[in-house]
């Protein structure tokens, strides 16, 4: 009997697949598992690498988003246990054995694991660092309400009884967020495993990390239309990331009242000290554990919260003023 299934989404993964997959392959586990891969519409020869994986099993789809993909993955599944993870993901080799343990207790619906990176780039330093950062967080808590897809596991049956994940989430984004949000409300237990662990090639340019963030953003509006309460907080946030979204916000509208009043300068000079003040832990965290990322970390911190908030902007407008909007005309023409 299968006890678990690996599902991994793939789009035009030609050059990194066959890593995950070999990394899967080679798991210290004397459980029965299988390794699907979902071709989500790929136009180079995803599929044809796969070939050379004749034990694990390939399913193809036209191209619909990986909430789809991982999705279309569970609903063919023999395991009881759903992991996923994704193409650009090399898994260390107890990985599978340290998601599946806590499963072992009955009432444990979800697993969470962890990034490692070996990159060399400042950027991708710092991705490493702010990771971490976040899953200090997760060991504060028992039970969790966060579980991102690269590492992730769910029992099969609580997966689909809740429906799996939204496919509105056209790309990775905040899918896995909603859908473990989901979880937590309807009173699943999920729990956080450090070393369940993934190796992971994360952005490496700032212009990509601001476009990452602004993606982030963006779809995270759409779900805090579903889930207002959350703009408060989750196991995964750290509070100083909510702050610096509202104050450089604030920053902003202040330098422009700063051109008609002179209270303008002294409130966005406050804002500013407050901003700096909220950026301390994170810079203090990359200082101790990489120097150069430290000196850097500032300018970071800045772009992810600029960005962060231009999105939520971009996606309040498109999702809920346009949505309202729409809803509000459909009615009349009903």
């Amino acid at each position: 009997m299968v006890e678990a299934s690996v599902i991994v989404p793939a789009y035009n993964a030609a050059k990194r697949i066959s890593f995950c997959v070999e990394s899967l392959l080679t798991q210290q586990t004397t459980r029965k598992y299988e390794i699907i891969v979902v071709d989500d519409g790929s136009t180079d020869n995803t599929a044809e690498i796969m070939a050379s994986f004749p034990v694990a099993r390939l399913l193809r789809q036209e191209n619909s988003g990986p909430a789809a993909a991982r999705n279309h993955g569970a609903r063919e599944a023999r395991g009881r246990i759903l992991l996923f993870t994704d193409d650009d993901c090399i898994a260390e080799g107890d990985w599978l054995e340290k998601m599946l343990k806590p499963f072992d207790i009955f009432d444990i619906a979800g697993v969470k694991g962890t990034y490692l990176s070996r990159q060399t780039e400042i950027t991708a330093r710092f991705v490493q660092i702010e990771y971490e950062e976040k899953y200090d967080e997760l060991k504060k808590h028992e039970y969790i309400d966060f579980i991102d897809t690269y590492s992730a596991g769910f029992r099969k049956k609580v997966f689909l009884d809740a429906g799996g994940y939204d496919s509105q989430f056209r790309t990775a984004s905040v899918e896995d967020q909603e859908f473990s949000f989901r979880l937590a409300d309807a009173g699943h237990k999920m729990v956080f495993v450090p070393g369940a662990q993934v190796w992971h090639t994360h952005v490496d340019s700032i212009s990509g990390y601001a476009r990452k963030k602004f993606k982030i953003g963006y779809w995270k509006a759409l779900l805090l239309t579903r889930n207002p309460r959350k703009a408060k907080g989750d196991s995964h946030t750290p509070a100083t990331l909510k702050l610096q979204i509202i104050l450089i916000g604030a920053f902003a509208l202040s330098i422009l009242v700063a051109f008609f009043s002179g209270i303008g300068l002294f409130i966005s000079t406050v804002l500013l000290i407050a901003f700096l003040a909220t950026m301390q832990p994170l810079v203090i965290r990359a200082l101790k554990k990489d120097f150069a990322v430290g000196v850097y970390a500032p300018l970071f911190i800045t772009i992810r919260a600029a960005s962060l908030l231009s999105g939520l902007l971009k996606g309040g407008v498109d999702f809920y003023i346009k949505g309202k909007n729409k809803k509000e005309s459909e009615k009349k023409q009903g």
